[in-house]
């Protein structure tokens, strides 16, 4: 179970956190509605290969990311949004769609929107279309040490 790991490495680190349950739902903007938060503090995982290495960028769930922007944004040649059919193998433990922004435990770099960065909590999908984790930005941005970009 994603949860599970998850879970067990914040407990781990220390880290004080929510888990918010709510109904089945699929895209980060419908999940931020049935769990009653702001779209704007719902953290959304874009999985994308920047000049052919994969990465994580992590935006509010309402933003959209345009791949040239992307690019020049972190000087690369090219960034290529990636389908869910391209990385399904690297999150083995984790339902599509619903992945944690913890690059860190998948050996994944990590973009952070510098807008989402400036949020006191973070919140996002723990693997799961039923389960959200909330925690303090500061202690995801201590363990996961994203760069911070503005997609």
């Amino acid at each position: 179970m994603p949860a599970q790991r998850l879970q067990q490495y914040l407990d781990q680190q220390g880290v004080k956190y929510r888990v918010i349950s709510h109904s089945p739902a699929f895209t980060a903007q419908e999940v931020a509605e049935a769990a009653h938060i702001p779209g704007r503090m719902m953290a959304k995982v874009v999985i994308v290969t920047l000049d052919d290495q994969m990465a994580m960028v992590v935006v509010p769930a309402p933003r959209i990311i345009h791949p040239r922007n992307l690019a020049r944004s972190l000087a690369v040649q090219q960034a290529t949004l990636l389908h869910e059919n391209d990385f399904r193998e690297q999150f083995p433990d984790c339902e599509v769609g619903a992945l944690p922004p913890f690059g860190n435990l998948y050996e994944m770099p990590v973009y952070l929107d510098s807008e989402l960065a400036r949020q006191q909590e973070i919140v996002f999908s723990a693997g799961s279309y039923r389960e959200l984790f909330s925690l303090p930005m500061k202690d995801y941005l201590r363990l996961v040490r994203p760069r911070e970009i503005r997609p």
